[in-house]
Parts: structure tokens; C-alpha cells; sequence
């Protein structure tokens, strides 16, 4: 594997086409620093989670040259000690298109065994892609009429919540967007915040959200970002944060976080997936 720096990372570089298998091109990158900056320690996690990747692009030979086509859903857990870089994957998934396997099966084998390894953890792929499917249980705060002038760095002060109300809702907006931290480019998420506890404040959320908008950071370490600050300002009993980015050189990631004992949100795709 690469080292672990995003300075030795390929993203962002003109990068040569893999010209046949080669799990050397995984990047992996610790998670450890990004949580430590958040107050996180590494072997005291405040939340359980996955990170499920959708993979759109992933083809190889079969053993007599003929190519094969596929899509893949890839499942990290949060508690592994390194996550993958995109681009990297995203190489590493090209890297079968010219080489020869024996079936579907010994793909899903070899994919697994190196994402494990660079991950530090074991990782799930299965063959196929989600259902396209929205939540309609969760409250869209999008709509409300507020202004908004704080796009970065992400601001915690904003969320509040009234102690004196105690509910249990899930609440959604597709107004999250971040940059990579290393291209800068744009990325776009609907995320869902499901909770019980003290009621959170509209106006302050979606504030908050947008504070996001020119902020550098990997996905997973966003939606972590967003989940350690509405446990620490408000409170809720309850904390479930997912975030289903939007699409890039045919892979998207979805990383949930929550407090334990949740369930993992049910593996669907969004009308921008």
C-alpha cells in the first residue's frame, strides 16, 4: 500500500491508467489525526458506523478475454483505523478492467481481502447497487425562510436546542456540501439526522449545514464533524447522522454515524445517486 500521507495520495495528479490488477493503489489514510481534532479518541469511539460505498464502474476479463460488467456496494466499518481515499479506489477498480479472473466470485474475494487490508478492518462488497428509494419519514428543512451569511468554517455555535421539549424526530437536507481537502473540488450530500432529545432548532441546523459549504474535509470526517458537535451542544439521548454524497469518477460514499445500539439506515439511493 501507498504510504499514508495525503502528500503520497494520487488524488489530484495526472495519473497513468492502471494497465492490469494492482492493489498498490489503494491509499490508504489514518482516521485517527481528523478524530483527535475533533476530541475523539481512538479507542473510545462515541458513535457506531459504516461507511457504504456505491460502486457504478467495476468490470473484468473472464479467463477467455471477454469482459465482464458489474456495480458493487462496499460496506467499511467506522471503527477501522484507516479509511480508503476515492480516487485511489477508484484506480484500484480500474485496475481489473484488463485482467483475467476466474468469476465474479474470485473478483468479490480479491476486493474484499485488499480493501480489509488497507482498511485494517474486515470489508463487505456484495455484487449490486441499493434500490432508489427517499425517505419519507424525515422533514425537510430546506424550505425554511431564513437567512444565511456563514459558509465555513463549519459553526457548532449555531445549533441549539430547547431542553424543555423532548421528542423524537428525523430531520433531512440537501444542502450539505464540503471540498475535498486535497483538489478542492465540490462535494455535494443529502444528510439525515435522526434523534430523541431536546427539540434541535431549525433555523440554527440549516445554518449550520450550510456552514460546511466551504470547508475542507473527507466525508467521513464531516459527518463525524457533525455528529461529536450536536452531541456536545444539544444533548439528544438518540443520534443517528447520515450523509449520502452525490457521485465522482463513478463512486459515491455514504457514512453514517450514531450512538450505539441504532440501527444502520437501510441501504437505499437518493434521486441525485
Amino acid at each position: 500500500m501507498n504510504a499514508n500521507t495525503t502528500a503520497n495520495s494520487p488524488l489530484g495528479r495526472e495519473t497513468a491508467y492502471p494497465a492490469r490488477y494492482d492493489a498498490g493503489l489503494l491509499h490508504p489514510i489514518p482516521r485517527a489525526p481528523a478524530r483527535a481534532q475533533l476530541g475523539i479518541a481512538a479507542d473510545a469511539l462515541p458513535f457506531i458506523g459504516i461507511d457504504r460505498w456505491q460502486a457504478f464502474e467495476l468490470s473484468w476479463l473472464d479467463q477467455r478475454g471477454k469482459p465482464q460488467v458489474a456495480t458493487a456496494t462496499l460496506q467499511v466499518p467506522a471503527d477501522s483505523p484507516r479509511l480508503v481515499e476515492s480516487k485511489s479506489l477508484k484506480l484500484y477498480l480500474n485496475s481489473f478492467n484488463a485482467s483475467r479472473f476466474d468469476d465474479a466470485e474470485a473478483v468479490r474475494a480479491r476486493i474484499e481481502a485488499d480493501l480489509s487490508q488497507a482498511a485494517g478492518a474486515p470489508v463487505a462488497m456484495a455484487f449490486g447497487l441499493p434500490a432508489l428509494a427517499i425517505a419519507a419519514d424525515a422533514e425537510n428543512i430546506d424550505g425554511l425562510d431564513i437567512a444565511i451569511d456563514s459558509y465555513g468554517p463549519p459553526d457548532a455555535s449555531l445549533l441549539l436546542a430547547d431542553a424543555g421539549n423532548i421528542l423524537e424526530e428525523t430531520l433531512h437536507s440537501a444542502l450539505l456540501k464540503s471540498n475535498c481537502p486535497v483538489t478542492g473540488q465540490p462535494d455535494w450530500a443529502d444528510v439525515t439526522i435522526a434523534y430523541r432529545g431536546p427539540r434541535l432548532d431549525r433555523a440554527g441546523l440549516l445554518r449550520y449545514i450550510v456552514s460546511f459549504r466551504d470547508h475542507a474535509g473527507f466525508h467521513e470526517q464531516c459527518v463525524e464533524q457533525i455528529f461529536v458537535d450536536l452531541l456536545a451542544r444539544c444533548a439528544p439521548q438518540q443520534l443517528s447522522v447520515e450523509a449520502r454524497y452525490t457521485r465522482r469518477g463513478g463512486l459515491d460514499i455514504n457514512p453514517w454515524r450514531a450512538t450505539a445500539g441504532l440501527a444502520a439506515p437501510a441501504a437505499v439511493r437518493t434521486e441525485r445517486q
